[in-house]
């Protein structure tokens, strides 16, 4: 019998490749890395690592969610990816090497803006912004979001310099009282 890739990827659909086997493969690999990159049990338990693996990548599978959101975000992945690789090819052929370091903070955010409508479009399409758990919950979350994203900022910028003083120790300003006063 001669298979072409579409009938071979119908098959595979058919037998449940796509919704259960790839979905079961990517959980356990991302815990299976977790796990064994942490040493959270030790280097010798790597059968305990598979077994947790395992677990949580079956628990995944049975209710349906997991396939749901596969289905719907790799796709778009895939769409996001190749307009990314347009953009960088189209870039990077035009810009002089001097200038692409520059460039590549321009084409991480472009990155990073295709994540979010990635996912966002998955999530509106799976109906859970639409839900009342969003409309409770939204807020704080991104609230909580902007909070971290201050904090990590304040703390990347506000270190001090190499060869510069640390401490308060600019001239004629201090934030101690003098004593006596």
């Amino acid at each position: 019998m001669v298979y072409d890739i579409q009938t071979l990827l119908q098959e595979w659909e058919s037998i449940g490749i796509f919704d259960y086997v790839l979905p079961f493969l990517i959980i356990f690999s991302l815990i299976y890395a977790v796990l064994t990159s942490t040493n959270l049990f030790g280097k010798k338990n790597k059968p305990v690592y598979v077994l947790i693996a395992v677990a949580i990548g079956l628990m995944a599978l049975r209710v349906g969610y997991v396939q749901q959101f596969f289905a719907e975000v790799f796709p778009r992945l895939g769409v996001g990816l190749a307009i990314l690789l347009v953009v960088i090819i189209l870039v990077m052929g035009f810009v002089f090497d001097k200038h692409k370091p520059g460039w590549f903070i321009g084409l991480y955010s472009i990155a990073g803006i295709i994540a979010l409508i990635v996912v966002f479009n998955s999530f509106s399409e799976l109906n859970w912004f639409g839900s009342y758990w969003w409309d409770e919950w939204g807020g704080m979350i991104i609230g909580a979001l902007l909070i971290i994203g201050i904090i990590i900022a304040i703390s990347v910028s506000s270190g001090p310099k190499d060869g510069q003083p640390s401490g308060n120790q600019t001239p004629g300003f201090s934030l101690t009282p003098i004593r006596g006063e």
